[in-house]
């Protein structure tokens, strides 16, 4: 899988890359500016980018601006951007409405190098990984009353909790040690609920990671 990389600061930028080689990744492209990034990524798409949320010149939002840049003139291209603090409203606006091919990760996820290439391999593969804090911060804003999220019930907001954090019903099973059959029993009855009818245009999962993270 083919990836680049952009990250300002040149001791953790050349660290990534050196580690994502080790772990079997391709590295395209190596860049510390979210110009540089783009133009790369328009010439050469690679599977994923992976960038820092805070880039030059003014080190506030140009990473994120890049993000939700790929995402729009890129879709086939996975984004995941990683942070040294959680914003809701940056989550909110890097979704997009959308959980394909999107992560957001903080900078000290990368320390688990086999957790942090698998994030980058579900993120390359279409599928969305959130931080957990991320996920806390997202869900912890004030719902309105009526919000048909409140009739879920415990057990079940924790499956919908580790599904927005883009794990899957084998990994939801062994987090919450329970048998994968009741995972999938436990989504059914979230997907009903939640007022989530089969389709065959939209896929229920990510719908119900949408009404979860936005609502």
């Amino acid at each position: 899988m083919r990836v680049a990389i952009c990250e300002d600061s040149t001791l953790f930028r050349e660290g990534l890359a050196r580690l994502l080689a080790e772990s079997g990744f391709a590295v395209a492209a190596c860049v510390d500016n979210a110009a540089d990034l783009l133009a790369h990524v328009a010439q050469d798409p690679p599977e994923v980018a992976v960038l820092d949320i805070r880039l030059p010149p003014t080190h506030t939002d140009e990473g994120l601006r890049a993000a939700v840049t790929l995402r729009e003139r890129h879709p086939e291209v996975g984004v995941l951007v990683l942070s040294h603090h959680v914003r809701v409203s940056y989550a909110v606006e890097l979704l997009g409405g959308r959980t394909d091919g999107v992560g957001y990760l903080l900078k000290d996820r990368v320390s688990d190098l086999a957790e942090f290439a698998a994030a980058i391999r579900r993120v390359g593969s279409g599928g969305s990984v959130l931080d957990p804090v991320v996920v806390e911060r997202l869900v912890g804003r004030h719902r309105q009353p009526g919000d048909p999220l409140g009739r879920l019930t415990e057990r079940e907001r924790a499956v919908l909790r580790l599904m927005a954090e883009g794990r899957t019903n084998m990994a939801i099973a062994e987090r919450l040690v329970i048998a994968e059959r009741t995972v999938e029993k436990h989504c059914t009855s979230i997907f009903v609920k939640l007022g989530l009818e089969a389709s065959a245009h939209d896929h229920r999962r990510v719908l119900a990671v949408l009404r979860y993270l936005n609502a």
